[in-house]
């Protein structure tokens, strides 16, 4: 009799949810997308309520056909919701992408306490972290942060409303800039600093904790941030392994085996499980930089996937034309809300495809230059696997293009959804269940060695543009 898992990924524009066979085969799909919000200027949010209806949708859906043995959730980081006493919103979700607190973070970050802080969780101190986040409201909306019940993530509510628990597991908690990196609790110090207790906070549990679903009877699995089950679920945990994710942001996840805390305050550290921890660099420029382009820029109805083929025409480097996409601001590795884009270079003889081809350059020029603090070694980089996963897998030309920029064997994983299929394998942790999961050949891009000398002299302008600009 075959076995079914549900892995649901709860991300920032879509909830996707898929039935996977003990084998890692995908034997059912559910997808729902919702609207990410922005009612003032440097406001992201959603509708916590919008994001828990696809949830429960998906598993509806789901479940009519099959019963799973259990659902596991991934979901993105870094969201905060206040909420009362009988769990309903005071706010909206607060995303990653906001910059609302851009001023409060600066002025913390370039303080004694803010490195500190920094030392003890691993998190820069920046408007994306949660902490931020109770802070703006701490000093915007007193009456808001005074008479909230707990502060929560988008996942720890959607978990409530199933379970009526309120936990959240390390990895998500590594991610708020609240929690002691080394021994995996909330730290006093920056509570203290916020003015709030432990018990205004979840109660932090591993990945693999269970329980059941109020809805249904379902066994749930807590699962954990989708970064590093991305990490998990694309094979990228292993040694000699690099994981590049870009989906609306982006990201470049090394596995190690102890908390990195980097002395310039430009990478991130979270945990998964155990002894398994994740040093990091993200980016808020990742595919919404492509949707910006299309929708407002090109206004064109074409596909992202007729828009990437243009980029074909144009040849490495797109002819000098230089793109830093920081229309979101920057989190890795300059760590500044209020950085914006640049075009460089541009000339009369550039066209829309020179454009494309520089947009999508310039996203992997940013998650270049955290990997060359990652893996600071040139010739270890040359040695490591880059593991892919996020919507940007599913394009050959924009992979071709990661190998030849970042000179490195660029892998795309059997599982293009990693973050879902690795909240199932946490899953198998909680239960002592063996994947019997086949290795599958998986599509490799190697580098071009022709493209080398164009696209580090590209990357060398690139790096300079945002200390020379920033001033101004």
């Amino acid at each position: 009799m075959n076995q079914f898992y549900i892995g649901i990924d709860i991300g920032t524009t879509a909830t996707k949810a898929m039935v996977f066979t003990r084998e890692g085969k995908v034997v059912d799909y559910c997808c729902i997308s919702y609207e990410m919000h922005h009612p003032q200027p440097d406001w992201s949010v959603q509708k916590p309520a919008e994001v828990l209806k696809a949830v429960v949708d998906c598993i509806e859906k789901l479940t009519q056909k099959i019963t799973p043995q259990f659902i596991s959730f991934s979901a993105a980081m870094q969201s905060l919701i206040a909420v009362d006493s009988e769990g309903k919103p005071s706010t909206d979700a607060i995303l990653w992408a906001d910059n609302r607190a851009s001023e409060i973070a600066q002025k913390l970050r370039m303080s004694v306490l803010g490195q500190r802080f920094y030392e003890k969780t691993g998190i820069p101190i920046h408007t994306f972290c949660p902490m931020t986040k109770i802070l703006w409201l701490k000093k915007h909306e007193p009456e808001i942060f005074k008479n909230t019940y707990k502060f929560i993530s988008l996942k720890e509510y959607i978990w409530h409303h199933l379970t009526g628990e309120y936990v959240i597991d390390s990895s998500m908690a590594s991610g708020t800039g609240m929690m002691n990196i080394e021994c995996l609790s909330w730290n006093d110090e920056i509570l203290e600093h916020l003015g709030i207790s432990q018990n205004k906070l979840s109660t932090i549990v591993s990945p693999t904790h269970t329980a059941k679903s109020l809805l249904r009877n379902h066994t749930l699995i807590l699962g954990g941030g989708d970064g590093a089950l991305a990490n998990l679920g694309t094979g990228a945990m292993k040694k000699g392994r690099m994981s590049l994710t870009i989906g609306t942001s982006g990201a470049v996840r090394l596995p190690i085996e102890k908390p990195f805390i980097d002395s310039k305050m430009r990478t991130q550290c979270y945990h998964l499980i155990d002894n398994q921890y994740l040093t990091l660099g993200a980016v808020n420029n990742g595919a919404i930089i492509l949707q910006w382009l299309k929708e407002a820029i090109l206004q064109t109805t074409e596909s992202f996937d007729e828009l990437i083929s243009h980029a074909q025409n144009v040849p490495a480097g797109s002819n000098g034309l230089i793109f830093v996409p920081y229309l979101l601001g920057e989190r890795a590795p300059i760590w500044d809300a209020s950085a914006q884009g640049t075009l460089l270079g541009i000339t009369i003889n550039h066209t829309k495809n020179h454009i494309i081809r520089a947009t999508l350059e310039g996203i992997l020029f940013g998650l270049l230059s955290i990997t060359e603090i990652l893996i600071p070694d040139k010739k270890e980089r040359e040695q490591i696997i880059i593991m892919t996963s996020g919507g940007f897998t599913k394009n050959d030309v924009w992979l071709q293009i990661a190998a030849d920029i970042f000179q490195m064997k660029v892998a795309v994983s059997q599982k293009i959804e990693g973050s879902a299929w690795g909240s199932v394998l946490i899953g198998f942790m909680a239960f002592n269940i063996e994947s019997n999961q086949h290795d599958i050949e998986e599509k490799i891009f190697l580098p071009h060695k022709e493209n080398q000398l164009v696209y580090q002299e590209n990357f060398r302008k690139f790096s300079k543009v945002y200390e020379a600009l920033k001033d101004l």
